[in-house]
């Protein structure tokens, strides 16, 4: 159960890392891995963070493919470990390397407060989403905690 949530929360974490690499960073342009120094450095910061997220995606597929081989799979609990992982993601990202090392901004020459509530917003909607649907796979599981019997 808990190896399920685990597996799919690394491929969840790699998924929102894509999700943020190709909208945020390559199509609309609002910023790079790291602003902190040359354009250059921020190019090659989003190609490390292009390759650790490709590496967490092929991992993490390996891991759910191996317990799925094994019959150890436990979808529910995938599916929340999955949310859990994106949320993670985005609000570590929003929160730590938006606000606390100051890595870069979701946009800048703007009002950054409602970009940060938005992605901080979302990643607490994906975390608790994700968290009850692990806990209610948990509960079904487990099974009833007094079999009538």
């Amino acid at each position: 159960m808990r190896t399920s949530a685990l597996a799919a929360g690394v491929i969840g974490a790699a998924v929102m890392a894509a999700v943020d690499e190709i909208v945020f960073h390559q199509l609309l342009g609002w910023h790079h891995f790291y602003d902190r120094s040359t354009p250059t450095a921020g190019l090659l910061s989003d190609g490390l963070l292009h390759a650790a997220e490709l590496l967490a995606l092929v991992g993490g597929f390996f891991w759910f493919a191996d317990l799925r081989r094994r019959g150890d799979l436990v979808p529910a609990a995938a599916w929340g470990g999955a949310l859990l992982g994106a949320g993670a993601f985005q609000l570590f990202d929003g929160l730590v390397n938006h606000k606390v090392f100051r890595l870069h901004q979701v946009r800048y020459g703007v009002d950054v407060l409602p970009y940060d509530l938005v992605w901080n917003s979302a990643g607490a909607l994906l975390l608790v989403v994700g968290a009850v649907i692990t806990r209610r796979a948990a509960r079904r599981h487990r099974g009833p905690a007094h079999p009538r019997g």
